[in-house]
């Protein structure tokens, strides 16, 4: 199995990358495996004090169990990944169920900054993108998606994405193997990676 981690800060366009990677080469040979599906449950805490957490630190996800995750499936076992809702920050009961294929796609910004994820990762792409354009899209994204108030996601990334940001992710892309721009799209980027990708499957 080949797995290829793809980094990134907030909305830097690491979920569109992926999906056009798995699109070109086929559901039937890439699995996904998304980091903050991760996040730690917060069912057990007042919802004030839930909202409130910083989910930019590395220790607000459970590496541990993505990591064996990963494992489980490089063995050829399937697992079942967690749900997370990010209007309550919170895991839902059901789980998804992901079997192992030839290339495990990993998606998220932190993936670089744990050690123990680091490692497992074969092949690691940092999304590059102007800040400008990831605070416009993560603006939207949770407003839209996650039925926040512009105020709120303004003082979140004031308070904890900015800082996180600088403090874990920006110093992750030194561990990348491929630094991969991303204004609005890269299709030589993408061709590129497809082509690894491909190789792998031609390989097996």
């Amino acid at each position: 199995m080949l797995v290829i981690g793809i980094c990134g800060g907030s909305g830097s366009g690491k979920t569109t990358v992926v999906q056009r990677l798995r699109k070109r080469v086929g559901t039937r040979a890439v699995a996904v495996l998304p980091h903050d599906a991760y996040y730690h449950d917060g069912a057990n805490l007042p919802a004030d004090i839930r909202a409130d957490q910083n989910f930019d630190h590395p220790g607000s996800l459970d590496n541990d169990l993505f990591a064996r995750h990963i494992d489980q499936l490089r063995s050829g076992e399937s697992v079942r990944r967690p749900i997370y809702d990010f209007t309550t920050h919170t895991r839902a009961t059901k789980t998804e169920r992901i079997d192992p294929k030839p290339v495990l796609l990993l998606d998220g910004v932190l993936l670089f900054a744990v050690e123990e994820i680091r490692r497992r990762i074969d092949l690691r792409v940092f999304v590059d993108t102007p800040d400008d354009l990831r605070i416009a899209r993560r603006m939207l994204r949770d407003i839209h998606e996650r039925k926040r108030t512009p105020a709120s996601v303004y003082e979140q990334y004031v308070k904890t994405v900015r800082t996180m940001y600088q403090q874990f992710v920006e110093p992750s892309r030194a561990f990348a193997d491929i630094i991969l721009p991303w204004e609005s799209h890269n299709d030589t980027g993408v061709d590129l990676l497809v082509h690894r990708m491909r190789a792998e499957l031609e390989r097996k």
